[in-house]
């Protein structure tokens, strides 16, 4: 019967065939996008200007066949509008399907040879084209109608006659069985059970299930029935039988479970073979087999019939949770998610093997979540770990329940585990849970070590590839869209890390710039906190946090409980420290070893003294703080820049002054202009060498350095960005308490920006932190992260006082001329680079709470460094 809708997977290489003149085109524009069209006609159009020249095919279809293969390598529908009427030309095709896990489908537009050639006439582009070439066509047509299922087409439509081709009027795209991605979770993702059906009762009562017995009226019931708790799902690994001593009860329990759709089901490659040898297939009674065939013995005779159909109906593998979440039972490569082939379910199933067999006589597999670059968290199991592996976004949660170690579940999105341990030892297993090959070998032949006493990820990550982070790169972050790092800039960036900065994995964060007030109107100023608190309220900030301005060094602090948390949770080798403190671009903030590890373990003990680690359930913390004075840090640039420069005028412009005081008491013309100016410059440096002394002071020992840490920023499992100032203000005055000869509480105040009088006492605050000599304030919105309609806010705006500036511009930037310049400074720019670089800060620590690899890590730390190479004003 036609059919005026067509049903295709959603994902398919689509092949129309017919005869020149059959109407191809015309159809394939009725019903798909142009964009999907990949035609031959038009690719003999773009490399020789002329669709109908035959001389440039074999050019036409290598740029056909390419652009097919770019299409289904970012997983889109691809119709290809050829005559297609030959095996020879479909075989490239189809292979290219395969090469991308793609379904290919033929439809037929099988049309009389007297329709083609009048619509060949009608062309007259195409009146070259004799009978006879039609002729061939529809005889090569008629062949192939006979093998295109053959050839691997999973689907076949053909049309027969023009009416059956023109009643078709719409294409209804199915999804494939494995595309779940509208279902969201939470989820309880399941490690392999293998019979070991008391230790899966256990664990869904750990996860809340409740599992009740109900009476047997008739074969088709089950007899058990499960509860999940509100909202969750249970998803199942596979491989739930063999070699445990109740496989028939877990089939029972989980079919029970996908029937009431409180389960998904992946099958394990032991539930494969069982469905093979139930359907009458030879299989090999192996491997706990025999056991399960034995056990389904006791059972009623239609409970096998119940337990072949649910088995046979299983999907490879399950895409979810909008492509966040793939659960298979061997894993799946990120090319693999989502398609549909053999492949993908022989890998879903078994993984990947070399051919090899190792020394217990196992396969010997390739380790390709050590590849693994996808977004979407794989969770899989099939081969046996002692505890759960995390590696680069991937888990395998197989923990050898039925050879005596644990069944575990993944609760997600929680990232949380749950495991019940066996009752006992069901089968030897021939390899030790706890065995680590000496090399491991990699999908590219390589070979990877690693000490014993690291996890697989840290193993991994004690390499990066310089091609992370090389070469213009778009970084998607949670707070911007993505941020752009400009080639030139990493190539800074790599100068700077890879000869100055500490080892990658200290390196959890840098901070953002920050960016200067808009510039004041008052005459003898350049900054004022009036402009900062009007720009926040004119962007809908209630309440800002204004913190006093420190005359330090911005550092970060990585600090451990004790080295093994260090060790346990960076993947550092003995011997590196409790910690590290370093600066905004990465380098370690002491030269000196002795008294960097004074000063790491007496903060590591206020800490301790202050119940810190108990309080926040951590053994290491991440700080952001100031540490003074600021010439422990710059006593060089003191010395060299600043110390010079006063040095410099202090001795020549008094003598210079002298001069000019003789000729202005002689009466010489412009003498007495000139003299003025010059005392102006000579105060202006006096002012000068006062403004920087005050940031320095001798450092001879511990007791003259200060900490003044003002963001809590990380703790084991989570971060503080979702606190307001004020929290984290307080958070760390209270431990600045435990050794205040150390730790110095930063001062602020909250500002109700609606309240005048409010708004006058923080202006009036500046004015006397500033007349005293201090740096000035930094004024930030109330929540760490502020947003509003248009996106994220100025995480915080630096307003300096004006003595201070001296040091930024320098001794003279107030006399008559400067000022006015240096007031139509633009800070635009500067914005802009601290919203960015503030993103990158915030995601490279997100990722690296969420355990994500190192490279992750690494790529936004990495950009924040390429973007301090951004050309920009580093006065502002």
């Amino acid at each position: 019967m036609p059919q005026d809708i067509l049903k295709l997977p959603k994902l398919s290489l689509i092949l129309l065939i017919g005869s020149t003149g059959a109407g191809k085109s015309t159809f394939a524009r009725r019903l798909f996008k142009p964009t999907e069209i990949v035609s031959s006609d038009t690719c003999r159009g773009l490399v020789a200007d002329n669709e109908n020249d035959q001389s440039a095919s074999k050019d036409a279809f290598e740029l056909l066949h390419y652009l097919v293969a770019m299409r289904l390598k970012r997983g889109l529908l691809t119709v290809v509008d050829a005559t297609n009427v030959q095996a020879e030309g479909r075989k490239p095709l189809v292979a290219l399907a395969r090469q991308y896990h793609v379904l290919p489908v033929a439809v037929v537009l099988d049309v009389p040879e007297a329709v083609a050639h009048a619509r060949n006439a009608g062309r007259p582009e195409r009146r070259h084209l004799g009978p006879h070439v039609v002729a061939r066509h529809r005889q090569d047509l008629r062949k192939s109608l006979r093998n295109l299922k053959q050839e691997g087409f999973r689907h076949v439509h053909h049309l027969r006659g023009v009416e059956e081709v023109d009643v078709v009027q719409g294409i209804q795209r199915e999804r494939l069985y494995n595309n779940r991605q509208e279902e969201t979770g939470p989820f309880d993702i399941i490690g392999d059970v293998h019979g070991c059906y008391d230790e899966l009762l256990a664990l869904l009562g750990q996860l809340d299930y409740q599992v009740e017995a109900e009476p047997v009226a008739d074969d088709r019931d089950l007899g058990v029935r499960v509860t999940p708790p509100a909202g969750r799902r249970a998803v199942f690994l596979g491989d739930l039988v063999d070699r445990g001593p109740a496989s028939p009860q877990v089939l029972r329990l989980v079919m029970r479970m996908v029937r009431d759709g409180v389960a998904l089901c992946v099958p394990g490659n032991h539930d494969i073979k069982l469905l093979r040898h139930l359907s009458g297939k030879k299989v090999s009674i192996n491997h706990g087999l025999g056991e399960t065939l034995a056990q389904l013995e006791a059972e009623p005779a239609a409970f096998g019939g119940q337990v072949r159909q649910f088995l046979d109906g299983l999907v490879s593998h399950y895409v979810l949770d909008g492509g966040r979440l793939v659960v298979a039972h061997a894993g799946l490569t990120e090319d693999m998610q989502g398609r549909g082939s053999g492949a993908v379910r022989a890998f879903a199933l078994f993984g990947e093997t070399t051919g090899e067999i190792d020394e217990f006589g196992l396969p010997v597999r390739y380790e390709w979540a050590r590849e693994y670059r996808g977004r979407a968290l794989v969770a899989y199991g099939h081969t046996p770990v002692p505890d759960p592996e995390w590696l680069n976004n991937t888990i395998d949660i197989d923990t050898g329940c039925v050879f005596g170690g644990r069944l575990t579940a993944l609760r997600y999105p929680e990232r949380e585990l749950v495991s019940v341990p066996a009752a006992r030892v069901y089968c030897e297993p021939v390899r030790p849970l706890n065995y680590r090959p000496a090399a491991r070998l990699l999908p590219d032949g390589g070979v990877g070590m690693g000490a014993d006493e690291l996890s697989a990820q840290q193993q991994q990550d004690d390499l990066l590839d310089i091609q992370d982070v090389t070469g213009k790169q778009f970084i998607e972050t949670r707070l911007l869209r993505g941020v752009t790092i400009r080639e030139e800039n990493a190539v800074a960036a790599l100068e700077v890390m890879s000869r100055f900065a500490l080892h990658p994995k200290w390196l959890l964060y840098l901070p953002p710039t920050m960016s200067p007030t808009e510039t004041s109107e008052l005459p003898d100023l350049l900054e004022h906190p009036a402009e900062a608190l009007a720009y926040y309220k004119q962007l809908g900030v209630e309440r800002v946090v204004c913190e006093e301005k420190h005359m330090g060094s911005r550092v970060v602090v990585v600090l451990g409980k004790n080295e093994e948390a260090i060790r346990r949770r960076l993947g550092l080798p003995a011997g590196e420290g409790v910690g590290k403190c370093y600066t905004r671009t990465g380098r370690n903030f002491f030269t000196d070893s002795a008294l960097e590890t004074a000063f790491l373990t007496r903060l590591r003990d206020a800490l301790s003294s202050a119940g810190f680690w108990e309080k926040f359930d951590t053994d290491w913390v991440c700080l952001d703080a100031e540490l003074l004075p600021w010439s422990a840090k710059a006593q060089e640039l003191v010395k060299n820049q600043y110390a010079a420069v006063a040095a410099a005028a202090g001795a020549a412009l008094p003598q210079v002054e002298a001069v000019l005081a003789q000729a202005a008491a002689r009466d010489l013309d412009g003498a007495e202009a000139l003299l003025a100016r010059t005392t102006a410059r000579r105060e202006a440096a006096a002012y000068y060498a006062d403004a920087y002394r005050r940031y320095c002071w001798p450092v001879h020992s511990l007791d003259d350095l200060k900490l003044a840490p003002f963001h809590l920023l990380a703790t084991e499992g989570k971060t503080y960005f979702d606190r307001d100032h004020a929290w984290h203000m307080e958070t760390l005055r209270a431990l600045s308490l435990a050794d205040p000869g150390l730790l110095r509480a930063t001062p602020y105040r909250v500002v109700p920006l609606a309240d005048p009088a409010e708004v006058e006492a923080a202006i009036q605050w500046w004015t006397e932190l500033t007349a005293a000599g201090g740096e000035g304030m930094v004024v930030k919105p109330y929540d760490f992260v502020a947003s509003n309609r248009k996106g994220i806010l100025q995480p915080a705006l630096k307003c300096r006082g004006r003595e201070y500036l001296r040091i930024i511009y320098g001794p003279d930037y107030l006399l008559p001329g400067n000022l006015e310049r240096l007031k139509q400074r633009n800070v635009k720019g500067k914005r802009n680079l601290a919203l960015r670089e503030f993103a990158l800060g915030v995601e490279g620590l997100e990722r690296f709470v969420a355990g994500q690899p190192l490279r992750r890590v690494h790529q936004c730390v990495f950009g924040v460094l390429a973007l301090e190479s951004e050309a920009v004003d580093p006065r502002l």
